[in-house]
Formats: C-alpha cells, sequence, structure tokens
C-alpha cells in the first residue's frame, strides 16, 4: 500500500511522527555562527566574519555587502544580506541556502556566483541559523522567506519579474512555497526534496497527514520559468526527487542532471555554472 511495508504502515498509524518533528530530524543543523552583527551609534548594521568562517572580506568587497534584520510575522528577527555584484543586474536572486550553513559560510559563494552570472544576491539565515532569532521549524521556515521577500520588495524597490527564487537543498521548500504563490522572473531548485516522508521512507507515494515540507503538492502550482538541478549520486536527497519535481513542474526548462555529483559538490562541476549562466544570461533575457 502506498509502497510502504506493514511494519512502517503499522508504525505509522500507531504513532505517527508530527511535522515537526519529521522537520527536526531531517533538515535542521544550524552551525555555530560564522559571523556577527555590529551596530553604529545610528543603528547600522556591519558584517563582520568570526574565524570560523573559511573566507574574509576585503575591505573592497565589503562595501557590496548590506546586512539588516528584519522581523517575521511569526515574531523572530533574522538576519539579510544584501550583495551587490554587479553595478548592471538586471535580476536579483533570492537565495535561500542549505541546512547546516549560515550566511557567513555562504558568503564568499555569493560573491563568486553573482559576479559571474551578472546577478546580484539576497539572502537570509533562518530562524535560529546565524545571528536570527528564534528555533528552525517548518513553519518559522515559510515565514521566514515571507519577511525576506517583503525586505526585498520594499528596502530596494525589485520588482517580482526582476527577481529569480534559488533554493539548495532545505532552501528549496520555502522557494516552492514562496513561487507557488508569486510568480516572479525565475526559480532554480538545487538538489529539491518532494516532502519529509518521501526523504524518510524512500517508497512513499502519497502525502500523509502528518508529512513535512510537502514540495511536491505545491510545485505544480509554480507558474515561473524553472530551472531544476540534481545530482545523479546523491546520497542525502536521492535523485528520484529532482526527477519527480521535474516532472510535476509546469514550467520547468531543460534541467542540469550532474552525472556523478552528490548533494554537496554539484557546484564544483563546470556543467553547473554553464547551465546557470545560459538560464540567466540567456534564456531568461530573450
Amino acid at each position: 500500500m502506498n509502497g510502504l511495508s506493514f511494519s512502517e504502515l503499522c508504525c505509522l498509524f500507531c504513532c505517527p511522527p508530527c511535522p515537526s518533528r519529521i522537520a527536526a530530524k531531517l533538515a535542521f543543523l544550524p552551525p555555530e555562527p560564522t559571523y556577527e552583527f555590529m551596530s553604529d551609534e545610528n543603528g547600522k548594521c556591519s558584517f563582520a566574519l568570526t574565524e570560523r568562517a573559511e573566507w574574509q572580506f576585503s575591505e573592497r568587497e565589503k562595501e557590496n555587502v548590506e546586512v539588516f534584520f528584519t522581523r517575521t510575522n511569526r515574531g523572530n528577527r533574522i538576519a539579510c544580506l544584501f550583495v551587490r555584484c554587479s553595478s548592471t543586474a538586471r535580476f536579483t536572486i533570492l537565495f535561500s541556502h542549505g541546512n547546516a550553513v549560515d550566511l557567513g559560510q555562504m558568503s564568499s559563494f555569493y560573491l563568486g556566483l553573482g559576479s559571474r552570472i551578472n546577478c546580484n544576491i539576497f539572502s537570509y539565515d533562518y530562524s535560529g541559523y546565524g545571528v536570527s532569532a528564534g528555533k528552525p521549524s517548518e513553519k518559522n521556515l515559510y515565514a521566514d522567506i515571507d519577511a525576506a521577500w517583503q525586505a526585498l520588495r520594499t528596502r530596494y524597490g525589485i520588482s517580482p519579474e526582476n527577481i529569480i527564487l534559488y533554493g539548495q537543498s532545505i532552501g528549496t521548500v520555502p522557494t516552492v512555497d514562496l513561487a507557488a504563490r508569486y510568480e516572479v522572473g525565475a526559480v532554480i531548485l538545487h538538489s529539491p526534496l518532494m516532502s519529509g516522508m518521501r526523504v524518510a521512507f524512500p517508497n512513499t507515494k502519497r502525502t500523509w497527514f502528518f508529512d513535512a515540507f510537502p514540495s511536491i503538492d505545491k510545485v505544480p502550482k509554480v507558474m515561473s520559468p524553472t530551472l531544476i538541478i540534481h545530482g545523479t549520486e546523491d546520497e542525502v536527497i536521492d535523485f528520484s526527487h529532482g526527477l519527480t519535481i521535474f516532472e510535476k513542474c509546469p514550467k520547468a526548462v531543460e534541467p542540469l542532471w550532474v552525472e556523478g555529483a552528490g548533494h554537496n559538490d554539484v557546484e564544483l562541476y563546470t556543467v553547473y555554472l554553464e547551465r546557470l549562466r545560459q538560464f540567466v544570461m540567456v534564456e531568461l533575457d530573450n
């Protein structure tokens, strides 16, 4: 029945896991913060990386980084980071990162990626990550991206058609949720998951009432051009998740299946940057 064994079904019906427990077990591994926000006498924040960060900013690069706090509709104050990578950028990427990193660890990647595909990048830390307040949860995840979206729209005046939503791993969950509600310039789903239960129990064929992160049920509502990226040897989120998300997404473009790549090394393959450049700088500009 629905791809689950009899023993698994008995376990689920006798003591079904609540969505928050699935979420906590599968997704949330906030690292020790690798950065700090420091406020001056006027209340303006600046960004400082700690010794735990693998890469430090130069003074010139710091000039292109703006940080601030915004508050979610669930009351958590979350950290936001805007990286001006290009003065001629048409698009700004709203980037939702993976589960075991924070803005400090991702900042060098953002600078490099944005400069190579001519995009500015706006990102945020989930509740309980970095210097963001609160605790990680599925509900907070959706509230976090909503707050980031509103901050990007109101603080910088960027129109939805000039925003690209980029989610990586657990970051694809809030990305799909937002993309199902707003039409944007484009969506990029990097190593997406169908749902929490489908990760924990790979033979699951339907969405149970206690499932967490049900992106598979939301992606048919995404009406923006969507690029899906997945490594064929991913041992964290199986390649089949990317394939199924691709099949269910009505606006999916030619995907990028990275042969031999796992969950955390897709960016190291030359085809990754090549496909992103083609998507952003050629397909979306036509």
